[in-house]
């Protein structure tokens, strides 16, 4: 009886000393294991946090004119308009990206291979985006657009010469872009789709592309505009601004700086038939001529027929003042008409007749065809 006493006991005893160590083992040998281990930070990682797209592609341009012009070395011939290429997409999702190059063009800082555009925008929200690069200035509605959705074989001479394609304050050829940072939206959607109202702003440094800011001064752009209905759109745009005359060289009959205050009224509906509409004034001197005006103002109008069959007809009357008197108009009467083979793919004829009161041959005409693809 007593060994079977004793032998219960040292049972009791191994048992209860097992049990100790079972419940002793997680918590001494697993735990540590449990916990995450962190990953060395690698290339492969951060690709697939930023989640990055990369689209590639670019358009030509080519274009012959022919024009009865007096006084010209040429009467027209062939020309490579544009050639450009670009790579945009997205990265985290939020950021959309852009560089854009233009590759035709005699060698040379302004007017060579060169950096059109180079910008990242965070458009997280429709309501707030942050724009930061170089891009198209936030002035008027034919600026921003692509030279195949303009219509013509180029801009209109307000936009040209008012908003820094071949401003009449000197800027090099600049495409209607600057360096600067940017802020736009859209609020308050209606039941198709469209925004009622849209807002942007930006500062820029008023050098126009690929340049450097040359003085204290940031240019403030802006417009507003309201889409009472979707494809309508009447806005109005400002712009105060100061443009450093990069060749200034001491002379009297030049400036250093001069003013570029400017504002704009626009409006336009696009559905099957077009209209668009634009006037925009100037205030500031040119750099090279200390006596010159200090307005300028150009309007313009144009309207394109539906679509028929391929086919498509536009007109526009295009006017600019660069002394805002009315000795100083030039008016061109313009009418295109386009054949699309693709939405990539079309060949334009244009007429062009000229009335240009600064000129000793006021009237003359100019006939050109354009091929446009993309690609």
């Amino acid at each position: 009886m007593k060994k079977i006493i004793a032998l219960g006991i040292f049972a009791s005893f191994v048992l209860f000393s097992n049990a100790e160590v079972v419940d002793k083992t997680p918590v001494e040998e697993t735990t540590p294991a449990t916990l995450p281990e962190k990953s060395p930070l690698s290339v492969k990682s951060l690709l697939e946090a930023a989640q990055p797209t990369a689209k590639f592609g670019g358009y030509i341009i080519g274009k012959y004119s022919i024009t009865d012009r007096d006084g010209q070395a040429s009467n027209g011939g062939f020309d490579l308009r544009l050639v450009r290429l670009y790579v945009d997409g997205n990265v985290f999702k939020d950021f959309y990206y852009k560089l854009q190059l233009q590759v035709n063009g005699a060698p040379g800082e302004d007017k060579g291979p060169r950096i059109v555009d180079a910008f990242v925008e965070w458009q997280k929200f429709k309501e707030f985006r942050v724009k930061l690069g170089q891009f198209k200035r936030s002035f008027g509605y034919e600026n921003p657009m692509n030279p195949l959705d303009v219509g013509f074989g180029a801009y209109s001479q307000a936009t040209t010469k008012l908003v820094g394609f071949s401003d009449r304050v000197g800027e090099h050829a600049c495409n209607g872009r600057d360096l600067g940072l940017q802020i736009q939206g859209d609020f308050l959607p209606a039941s198709d789709g469209h925004r009622w109202l849209h807002y942007q702003v930006g500062f820029f440094n008023g050098q126009g592309v690929n340049h450097s800011d040359k003085n204290n001064h940031k240019d403030l752009i802006g417009g507003l505009w309201v889409s009472p209905i979707k494809g309508m759109r009447i806005g109005g745009f400002g712009w105060n601004g100061k443009y450093v005359n990069e060749k200034y060289n001491g002379d009297a009959n030049t400036l250093r700086e001069v003013d570029r205050k400017r504002w704009a009224v626009s409006a336009e509906y696009v559905s099957d038939w077009m209209v668009r509409g634009e006037y925009i004034w100037s205030k500031g001197h040119k750099p090279s001529d200390a006596q010159s005006a200090n307005y300028a103002d150009g309007w313009y109008l144009q309207a394109g027929l539906p679509r028929y069959k391929n086919f498509q007809l536009m007109g526009r009357w295009d006017c600019y003042r660069d002394n805002k008197q009315w000795n100083s108009l030039k008016s061109v009467y313009e009418v295109t008409l386009s054949y699309y083979f693709s939405k990539n793919l079309f060949i334009q004829a244009e007429y062009d007749f000229t009335h240009d009161k600064t000129s000793v041959d006021r009237n003359y005409n100019t006939f050109g065809v354009q091929v446009y693809a993309r690609f």
